[in-house]
């Protein structure tokens, strides 16, 4: 039985952008056929046990031709596979969406489109180019000015012209000067307004503006590369007035995050919002250690502790697993408090219906061992090289504890070129530290051998930065252990 073939437009590469229905189509794929203008963070989003494929067309190459392209699809969809493929912007706005399904119809094979956010739209929106205003223009016209090679525009550009509207141009960066002059010898206005928006909804976005007249020879001086969309029309000299992205606070500044995957996005999201470039490395992430029979001997015996000390989401997450593979649920904790060493642990508690009963007002290990309340033994639940600094306040307050680790950290990516390379060669990198773990991830990554001059490590609480420091790496530190704090520190920073 044939599969499905999902179209789904990728949007212009704010991954916000990408619309809920198209995220769904995306996580349910067995097999994503995708272009290179898909965003990274996109490109993230797709499920780790499906077959990728790169089909990576550009202006003037395509390493894979579209009618190898639809036989792609075709035979993906043969094998009973479900296929997302994913375009960049709209798949049916000069994105060649049509033709792929023409051989699938031919076919047989079931398939749906999935609208997406069209660059033609929403990159002049990013560069405060509202496409239409009442005041300016009553129409809107999106053109491809996409030439064959060794052949002239096909544009009528006398009937543009006399529809005195927005016009705006997508796949047009190399015949810029030909779009310009065919408008001025059809009659448009040399002090037209005019601009370029590259690489638009993106961090890297840049917005030129000029006059019709003046556009093609700013465009060439600042070296503008395809995606860029070319705006003409009075709508652009609003540019300057309704410009909001390039005044977020973190436009043009690179931050990297090293959190665990399964925990990476919420910061991601939060940095993209503010309009910093993000790439997420995880550098660590946590295994279960499953066996754990020193797990299964406390939580027989949980009458015996008045508290059971969390010290992460990932503790939170292996006390879960425990009580539903033994066929239990928050009902088995009885009468035991909980201590939450910080807000994010708090949270995660909260997921399943528990309340954490204590936690510091300085969220770290040495402050909760330190905080929390004396009557009965502590039950501590985290990871397999947890913080000394806990049990050794216990200890000296003679309360009793029990130390069982129920995950391990390992480090991901060790020895990363990819990464070494940004670290060296991106002026003011920004990386963000939210455990002594993901330094030491960090340094395994890049290789404790490289140069830290040129990054700053956002370090979320002092006990991670000491971390840092221990590798030479220079620091800035959060007021708080918390995410508001962290993002508030890079926010601050720049």
């Amino acid at each position: 039985m044939p599969g499905k073939v999902t179209l789904v437009g990728a949007g212009p590469g704010d991954p916000g952008l990408l619309t809920r229905k198209g995220l769904k189509a995306l996580e349910r794929a067995e097999v994503v056929v995708y272009d290179r203008l898909v965003s990274p963070a996109i490109l993230a989003l797709m499920p780790e046990g499906a077959e990728k494929i790169n089909v990576g067309k550009q202006a003037a190459r395509h390493p894979v031709p579209q009618d190898q392209i639809n036989q792609i699809l075709l035979d993906k969809a043969l094998e009973g596979k479900n296929v997302v493929r994913l375009k960049g912007g709209d798949p049916f706005l000069f994105g060649r969406g049509g033709e792929e399904l023409e051989l699938l119809a031919e076919h047989g094979i079931p398939f749906e489109e999935v609208p997406g956010i069209t660059s033609a739209i929403a990159a002049p929106a990013y560069g405060g180019i509202p496409v239409t205003h009442r005041d300016c223009c009553s129409s809107l016209h999106i053109i491809t000015g996409h030439q064959r090679a060794g052949k002239a525009l096909d544009i009528d550009f006398e009937a543009l012209v006399r529809t005195k509207g927005t016009l705006v141009f997508l796949m047009g960066v190399s015949a810029l000067p030909q779009i310009c002059q065919g408008l001025l010898t059809a009659g448009m206005g040399p002090n037209m307004p005019a601009a370029v928006v590259e690489r638009g909804t993106t961090p890297a976005q840049r917005r030129i503006s000029a006059t019709l007249e003046t556009l093609a020879e700013r465009a060439e001086q600042a070296g503008v590369e395809s995606p860029a969309v070319i705006v003409v029309g009075k709508v652009c000299a609003l540019a300057e007035d309704f410009d909001w992205f390039d005044h977020l606070p973190l436009k043009g500044k690179t931050v990297v995050v090293t959190r665990p995957k399964e925990r990476s996005g919420t910061l991601s999201a939060r940095l993209r919002d503010l309009g910093a470039e993000v790439w997420e490395y995880p550098c660590i992430a946590t295994l279960p250690l499953d066996p754990c029979p020193a797990l299964d001997d406390a939580m027989e015996r949980l009458g015996d502790y008045e508290w059971l000390a969390l010290t992460s989401p990932a503790g939170v997450d292996a006390l879960w697993r425990w009580l539903e593979a033994s066929g239990k649920d928050a009902r088995a904790l009885g009468n035991v408090k909980l201590a939450a060493i910080g807000p994010g642990t708090g949270r995660e508690l909260k997921k399943y219906g528990l309340k954490a009963d204590y936690v510091p007002e300085v969220y770290d290990a040495a402050h909760l061992g330190a905080g929390l309340p004396a009557g009965g033994n502590v039950l501590i639940l985290r990871a397999e090289e947890g913080s000394p600094a806990l049990t050794e306040e216990l200890a000296r307050r003679n309360i009793g504890y029990d130390d069982i680790a129920t995950y391990r950290t390992v480090y991901e990516n060790p020895r990363s070129q990819e990464l070494r390379e940004a670290l060296e060669g991106t002026d003011g990198l920004l990386v963000t530290f939210t455990s002594a773990s993901t330094v030491k991830g960090f340094v395994s990554s890049v290789g404790a051998d490289a140069d830290f001059s040129n990054m700053v490590g956002m370090c979320i609480g002092a006990q991670t930065a000491a971390e840092a420091q221990k590798h030479g790496i220079p620091v800035k530190t959060a007021r708080a252990a918390t995410m508001d704090a962290l993002v508030e520190l890079i926010t601050e920073g720049v």
